[in-house]
């Protein structure tokens, strides 16, 4: 902002007078041996875009239900992605399909049981299996006898594309301790 420089007109000779006397022995600066660099402004940062970015990448590695896919709230593990009827659950309840592999995670903290997933998940897609089981366990060696795996797996499971759906397990594939996953096929993989 450029200041308006006063009109000679408005100031008075005795306020000019007295101006001159008061710097009368101001001298100036000695000049300097400085060039006066000009440095570019610093790009803006796009702080809110970085915190929602990581927000939403916290949120994908979290361990709690994405309950907006269609995650139930009740006991029995279930979850079906948009746009898949109900007759899928119905279907992978009944066992319409074969289970072509499972994976027990007895025995595994949270940690380990997360890779274990992840890594057999990839297995099952590579090897185009559309139906596996996971044994998650009932809980009942764990701290207040909750099953701490159900509740992750349910997380971890709602979170990945490849599944369609899944649903707990009836007694004879391991019950309320196992989940079984509906995967998507092999051409419905690629994107």
């Amino acid at each position: 902002m450029k200041r308006k420089q006063p009109h000679s007109a408005s100031i008075a000779p005795e306020e000019s007078e007295l101006l001159r006397a008061a710097l009368a022995d101001v001298k100036p600066l000695a000049p300097t041996n400085r060039a006066s660099l000009i440095r570019p402004k610093p790009r803006p940062v796009a702080a809110q875009r970085q915190r929602d970015d990581q927000e939403a990448l916290l949120d994908t590695l979290s361990d709690h239900p994405a309950w907006e896919q269609g995650l139930e709230t009740g006991e029995e593990l279930l979850f079906r992605r948009d746009g898949l009827s109900q007759q899928h659950i119905r279907k992978l309840r009944r066992g319409h399909w074969k289970i072509q592999d499972h994976l027990d995670l007895h025995g595994h903290t949270a940690a380990e049981a997360r890779i274990l997933t992840a890594a057999f998940l990839a297995h099952a897609l590579r090897n185009g299996l559309r139906c596996v089981r996971i044994v998650h366990g009932k809980g009942l060696s764990s701290p207040n006898r909750e099953p701490v795996l159900k509740k992750k797996l349910s997380g971890w499971l709602a979170q990945r594309d490849e599944v369609l759906a899944y649903c707990q397990a009836p007694q004879t594939e391991g019950g309320g301790g196992a989940v079984l996953v509906l995967l998507r096929g092999a051409r419905n993989s690629t994107k």
